[in-house]
C-alpha cells in the first residue's frame, strides 16, 4: 500500500455485487424463505441504504475528494454522514443489500450480507484506515477516536 494506492482488488462494490449475484443464483437453486410481509419494509430499507450512499457520495463530491477505493484520499471528510460513521458508503451498501434481500424475499442475501460486511472491513476498511492515518496523522486519529467505523461498532 502506498499513499497513492490505499486499496487493491476486490473493491467493496465488487464484494457486495458478487454477493447479490451469488444470492440470486442460490435463491433459484434452493430458496431460503423470507415472509411476504417484509417485502415493503424491504423496499424502505433498500431506499434508506441507497439514500445513505448518495448522501455520502455527495458529501465527498462537495469536499472535492476522491471516492474510488483504490485512489488516495485528497481530503479527510468529517461532515455529513461521516460525522456519524467513518464508512457511510459501506454501511449504505450493507443496509441496501439487506433491504434487497427482504424486498426480493431472498434469505441468501440476508444470511450473506454480514459476511460481505466483514469481508469489506478486513479487505478494504483496515487498509483505508492505515492509508488515512499515514496521510492525515493526528487529524485522522482524533476523528477515528470520536466516530465509529460502522456506526454501531
Amino acid at each position: 500500500m502506498t499513499e497513492n494506492s490505499p486499496n487493491t482488488l476486490p473493491w467493496p462494490p465488487m464484494i457486495f455485487g458478487g454477493l447479490v449475484i451469488a444470492g440470486l443464483g442460490l435463491h433459484q437453486m434452493h430458496p431460503i424463505a423470507v415472509p411476504e410481509t417484509l417485502i415493503w419494509p424491504g423496499y424502505v430499507v433498500l431506499a434508506a441504504g441507497i439514500m445513505l450512499d448518495i448522501w455520502a457520495m455527495a458529501t465527498m463530491a462537495r469536499a472535492r475528494t476522491n471516492i474510488l477505493p483504490h485512489r488516495a484520499a485528497g481530503t479527510l471528510v468529517t461532515t455529513g454522514p461521516f460525522a456519524l460513521m467513518r464508512n457511510p458508503i459501506y454501511v449504505g451498501n450493507t443496509i441496501a443489500t439487506l433491504g434487497l434481500g427482504l424486498a426480493l424475499q431472498n434469505g441468501w442475501l440476508l444470511v450473506a450480507t454480514p459476511l460481505a460486511a466483514l469481508a469489506v472491513h478486513k479487505l478494504a476498511v483496515v487498509r483505508e484506515q492505515t492509508h488515512l492515518q499515514e496521510k492525515f496523522g493526528q487529524a485522522w486519529s482524533d476523528y477515528a477516536a470520536r466516530v465509529k467505523a460502522w456506526w454501531i461498532i
